[in-house]
């Protein structure tokens, strides 16, 4: 055992002294020893439960016959960060996540480790851990929250931002607005939407990293505490199997996950996570194979941001087992942590509400959830949540009106100065620009709130929440920051966006676009600490935003 290193021979008494401080016996000395990553805190609601898992992952551990040690790993809410400086820190932490889980690791040569997370940056950021280290693991996700109601009607942390569009627009009041933030959330759980929390948990099981069912069942549900005792169990039984992630998880392990990406239509930052994840694990992945998968792959779900259900409601339908088993002819030959092939688990599966997750000859949309569309406004490619645009914006042109802040775009939509037929820029909100992409859901929500996202589209280099809806392309690159065209766009020039064309296009000619570019120079922002780091190392998020291996 790789504990050994730390535990076996007299050479070893000093470190074994200190284990012994911590309650180690001599019979525990001869068990595997696992770690347990903890992104409990109490800002995070999504992670606000995790202490009672991890209770139940020692228990199985021990159970199985393995040693548990504890150790904790930052996690941000994206919906608390948002709209100010703290964004800015939200995907960063995913690359902090991936080191403290390293570090604890291989410092105390550990056998084996559970991560127990839930949220956006913190999932993949485990994931990214589970390849570098490869040693064998196991990803237990908190599930989602349970649906909030007011008055009858199905509400989430989407209809708060979008009842500010609607206080703007004048079709609230701020009473309104107060009573949908009481009900939206009522308690723990990631968002209870299929956003970008929700959507990794789903692709996280998909590759194989998480027991069957884990992903959908709520974090409410007596079932999730059972899931949580068998994985501490799986994972002793995976390290004494000598089962690794780099065995589970293979390049037909993610087209399948980005399969499933495509037929529940998850959150674009998946275009960020899962190549930063492949990056870890030695494969080469970027957004193109999202593109390429979703003109394959139908849309068989309408969950919130792009229809009315809720992860709920998936997973009375049968979670992500079932949306295998309507994907079956699709899915590539792959292993999973359950002991069982990925296509065992389709076969299997029972597909309990056939609306809910429509078959392929009847979806919801022709298509997957996600496009990447290029052109001489985004040469790198952008991304957009198709599966949450209105027929009406699938094909768009429209004047532009340019920020350099997702505040001052705010301002504007706020202020009424954003109407039909515009297209807002937001720029230098890129991994080096921002720097950190910071997720926006403010300047959408208004949009959508206000009732225009059937006539205003929103492109930036930055990206965007789960949750958005609506004609919103991000990922824009290269980025403003790196001399990209997003930087040349100036009031009033036309865009024209074609999603079914894969076509994003600033209506200039080329040698005008060249002379703008020449003349820019990326405004000036004070940095520090760690983003000024982060900015230094960081790289195109068309390949995941991942730092520099160098």
């Amino acid at each position: 055992m790789r504990s050994d290193n730390v535990k076996s021979g007299i050479a070893k008494a000093p470190s074994r002294s200190l284990l012994r401080a911590c309650g180690i016996t001599d019979n525990d000395f001869e068990k595997p020893f696992i770690g347990i990553a903890n992104s409990f805190n109490d800002i995070v609601p999504g992670h606000i439960h995790l202490g009672k898992l991890v209770v139940e992952v020692r228990r199985g551990i021990e159970d199985a016959g393995g040693v548990a040690f504890e150790f904790g790993v930052p996690a941000v809410c994206d919906g608390v960060a948002m709209g100010h400086r703290g964004m800015r820190f939200s995907l960063p932490s995913r690359e902090t996540i991936a080191d403290c889980c390293e570090l604890m690791v291989e410092a105390h040569q550990l056998d084996g480790w559970v991560g127990v997370t839930n949220c956006d940056k913190i999932t993949p950021g485990m994931l990214m851990a589970a390849g570098r280290v490869n040693i064998p693991a196991a990803i237990l996700t908190g599930g989602p929250m349970e649906t909030g109601y007011s008055g009858g009607k199905a509400l989430d942390l989407q209809s708060v931002f979008e009842a500010l569009g609607s206080l703007a627009a004048g079709n609230a009041t701020e009473d309104d607005v107060i009573e949908m933030e009481r009900c939206a959330c009522p308690g723990e759980g990631s968002c209870s939407g299929l956003f970008t929390a929700n959507t990794m948990a789903c692709l996280t099981e998909a590759m194989g990293l998480s027991l069957e069912g884990c992903a959908t069942c709520l974090a409410t549900d007596e079932a999730k505490m059972d899931i949580a005792y068998r994985t501490g169990v799986r994972i002793v039984e995976l390290v004494r199997d000598g089962v690794c992630p780099r065995d589970i998880v293979t390049p037909a392990s993610l087209r399948n996950a980005i399969r499933v990406d495509m037929a529940i239509g998850g959150s674009t930052n998946t275009a960020l996570h899962v190549p930063a994840v492949a990056s870890e694990f030695g494969i080469d992945m970027d957004i193109g194979v999202f593109d390429e998968i979703s003109r394959s792959v139908p849309h068989l779900t309408a969950l919130r941001p792009g229809g009315p259900h809720h992860m709920g409601d998936l997973d009375h339908a049968g979670g992500i087992p079932a949306v295998l088993n309507r994907l079956a002819p699709l899915l590539e030959a792959a292993d999973t942590i359950n002991g069982s092939s990925i296509q065992e688990i389709a076969r299997s599966a029972e597909i309990r509400d056939g609306n809910i997750i429509r078959s392929m000859d009847d979806p919801y949309h022709r298509e997957g959830g996600i496009a990447v569309l290029r052109g001489n406004l985004a040469p790198n490619g952008s991304v957009v949540k198709q599966a949450a645009v209105s027929e009406a914006m699938m094909r768009f042109e429209g004047s532009a009106k340019v920020f350099y802040s997702e505040v001052a775009a705010m301002e504007a939509i706020c202020a009424g100065n954003i109407v039909s037929g515009d297209v807002v820029i937001i720029r230098y909100e890129g991994p080096k620009g921002g720097p950190g992409m910071p997720e926006m859901l403010s300047p959408t929500s208004l949009i959508a709130g206000m009732g225009l996202s059937d006539s205003v589209a929103l492109i930036t280099d930055g990206r965007f929440s789960g949750a958005t809806r609506g004609p919103c392309i991000g990922h824009v690159s290269p980025e403003a920051y790196d001399g990209g065209t997003i930087a040349a766009v100036i009031d009033g020039d036309r865009i024209r966006i074609d999603i079914p064309g894969r076509a994003i296009d600033l209506l200039v000619a080329e040698d005008v676009i060249s002379a703008r570019l020449a003349a820019i120079k990326p405004p000036d922002k004070v940095l520090g600490g760690l983003l000024l780091k982060y900015r230094q190392l960081v790289g195109d998020a068309s390949q995941g935003a991942t730092l520099s291996k160098r």
